[in-house]
């Protein structure tokens, strides 16, 4: 694939581009129009998950819960031994409740968490009609703003604390969902962990004073000025007497950690990042 028509699909799969303005200059690039609509279609392509949806150790379902806004669909999979198990809230990208994000799940599924993956386009119909072929949803933040979405952390907290098998509560999110994860704890009571992949700081900063939990960020070396803001933030953190720890990776890109999408995938940071994720959360979480 050509590095100019890569671009543009990372743009686009990034939220930079709507399908429309994709389109427009995918036809360029190609010089027709079918071939730009053939190339957006595939965006949407299967998926090979990590851990498979039937994995017979786990106990993976989609569920229903409450929220202020109406009801919120979303995927919960957990261990199928017994006992209590501390769990994890994921925030899912731009493109919504994707097979991806439910593989992420049930690999927190497999570390011995009970994960939750909310649908946080439910207001609005839900992923599968906003977003059916994939890809990056360029108006996300108007279909899912920032204060819907923590309304819909909290009420997937208050959802996962009615289940008898859930201890403490974290939460992390990706892309669009670290920043959301982040905002979310400022505003969200009971968050015990939290882990923000390559997301965007609090806006205003001042914001931080209000977190609660430990909070982990993993940032990729070439994703500016996400990754360049990170000194910034962690200073503020310090001023606010808040517990962070961050990691720039050299050389990864927005999105190391997302396996569907071959030119942002990076696997050694994305394995190291991984690790300490789950060591976090199981420190921080346990009890």
């Amino acid at each position: 694939m050509p590095e100019e028509i890569k671009q543009l699909v990372e743009e686009y799969r990034g939220g930079k581009l709507s399908r429309r303005e994709f389109i427009q200059k995918a036809v360029v690039l190609t010089g027709s129009l079918v071939a730009a609509t053939t190339l957006i279609d595939t965006l949407g392509s299967t998926y090979a998950a990590q851990v498979d949806p039937k994995d017979p150790g786990l106990t993976s379902k989609d569920v229903e819960f409450k929220g202020p806004g109406g009801t919120i669909s979303g995927y919960l999979t957990e261990p199928k031994a017994g006992g209590k198990h501390p769990a994890v809230i994921v925030i899912h990208e731009n493109g919504g409740l994707t097979d991806h994000i439910r593989d992420v799940a049930r690999r927190f599924a497999k570390e011995g968490f009970v994960a939750l993956a909310p649908d946080f386009l439910s207001r609005k119909g839900g992923t599968e009609k906003l977003n059916p072929k994939g890809g990056g949803l360029s108006n996300i933040r108007e279909l899912a703003p920032e204060a819907n979405v923590a309304e819909d952390v909290g009420a997937a907290v208050a959802y996962l604390k009615t289940l008898p098998e859930v201890g403490n509560v974290g939460l992390t999110g990706f892309c669009w969902g670290g920043q959301q994860a982040f905002n979310a704890a400022t505003q969200v009571k009971g968050l015990k962990a939290v882990v923000v992949y390559y997301g965007r700081t609090p806006n205003p900063p001042e914001l931080i004073e209000k977190i609660e939990a430990p909070v982990m960020a993993h940032y990729g070396g070439e994703d500016k000025p996400i990754s360049d803001n990170a000194p910034a933030t962690a200073e503020k953190m310090k001023e606010y007497h808040k517990q962070f720890t961050y990691k720039i990776y050299p050389g990864a890109k927005h999105a190391f950690n997302n396996d569907t999408n071959a030119d942002r995938y990076n696997p050694e940071a994305a394995k190291e990042a991984w690790a300490k994720t789950v060591d976090f959360f199981k420190t921080n979480l346990k009890g």
